[in-house]
């Protein structure tokens, strides 16, 4: 007696077929959804925050971080800090920006304090005014021994140390690859020592350490970026979940994304033990789970990509995945698979080839 009858529509015509793209690994993944988001914002004249990135859990991002980063990307990481601002990465960043760009006075404040040496804000107070006066920025002023003669001894010995650091490290920049030279700066420079010394037990240090490491990471094949340039991008975009997030793509969870719309949604880690997650498996909790992944879905106002991975690294093993079930349960014909439609795949690469050559004779009639 209380039932309403209704009638649903909708403004728009249908849009295009749910993408669902298999990958090689979460690093595949994460690169293939990053050149797709630069190719949509050039071709289609789309805004970063017109695009959005679901995860089942904050954990997935780094990947995303990566190859968002890689393409400059700007993006917004809400509900977690985003990689490049924990502290001892950005201490390490401080440390890179000063040897690419010797003038580069906060990166100089950051790195002569990290780690913590004998050098305190009375002395680099002291050593601003002189630098200063002489017209130096602070770095030179540091390598300046009659600068460092009108400061304290253990203070000026402290300075120089650092300088000698520096100097050394800027030094090898011109051979060694930018992986390496991190993996050097974080030893050469004291950051693990001090790390060692900071955290209590040999599992935080081992987190923490690992942070370190997969800066280096993100440095290999580096397509000609010196350490200098890529450094100065990372830190340019380096974003965390502060203030608005502006005109960046969204990284957030699924549960955080509940009342939001995007223009382009991308669902990523569509694999069993993930999505559904694994303890949903076990205890039989799937309903659960697939009212999370139809909050994904819904979020999407005009195109939607959904992503799996074919395998994963665990423990230094690799393990073979399985998609998500519920990719399963979606109707077939509302689903575009990797190589399931040979002519819309043409379309596809015929429209990125179009797209190319525009953006070649956009350059060269600049």
């Amino acid at each position: 007696p209380h039932e309403h009858l209704k009638k649903l529509w909708s403004h728009q015509a249908d849009g295009e077929r749910i993408r669902v793209l298999e990958c090689r690994d979460d690093a595949h993944e994460a690169e293939r959804i990053a050149a797709e988001i630069q190719f949509l914002n050039a071709a289609r004249q789309a805004a970063w925050n017109e695009f959005c990135i679901l995860f089942r859990g904050n954990h997935q991002s780094r990947p995303l971080e990566k190859a968002l980063q890689l393409l400059r990307i700007p993006y917004h990481l809400s509900g977690g800090t985003a990689f490049l601002d924990r502290g001892e990465v950005k201490d390490a960043l401080a440390w890179l920006r000063l040897l690419a760009n010797p003038e580069d006075d906060a990166a100089f404040l950051r790195a002569v304090q990290s780690p913590k040496r004998e050098v305190g804000a009375t002395t680099l107070a002291k050593l601003a005014e002189l630098a200063q006066h002489a017209g130096l920025p602070l770095s030179r002023a540091a390598e300046s021994v009659g600068l460092l003669k009108q400061l304290q001894p253990r203070a000026a010995n402290a300075l120089s140390g650092f300088a000698g650091i520096v100097r050394s490290l800027r030094h090898d920049a011109q051979r060694l690859p930018p992986a390496e030279l991190v993996r050097q700066l974080n030893e050469r420079s004291g950051l693990l020592t001090a790390l060692r010394a900071q955290c209590k037990n040999e599992q935080l240090f081992a987190l923490r350490r690992g942070n370190l490491d997969e800066l280096a990471g993100w440095f290999e094949g580096a397509r000609g970026a010196g350490p200098g340039e890529l450094a100065a991008s990372l830190a340019l975009l380096s974003h965390a979940d502060k203030g608005d997030p502006g005109n960046q793509v969204r990284l957030m969870s699924l549960h955080a994304a509940k009342g939001l719309e995007f223009r382009y949604v991308f669902i990523v880690g569509l694999e069993d033990g993930n999505l559904p997650h694994e303890a949903s498996l076990e205890e039989g909790r799937l309903d659960e789970e697939r009212r999370l992944l139809y909050v994904g879905i819904t979020r999407a106002k005009e195109q939607l990509w959904l992503s799996h991975s074919r395998e994963a690294q665990r423990w230094g093993t690799k393990l073979r995945l399985t998609p998500s079930r519920f990719l399963d349960e979606l109707p077939e014909a509302e689903l575009q698979r990797d190589g399931a439609d040979p002519v819309a795949d043409a379309a596809r690469k015929q429209e990125r080839a179009s797209a190319g050559f525009a953006s070649i004779k956009a350059l060269l009639e600049d």
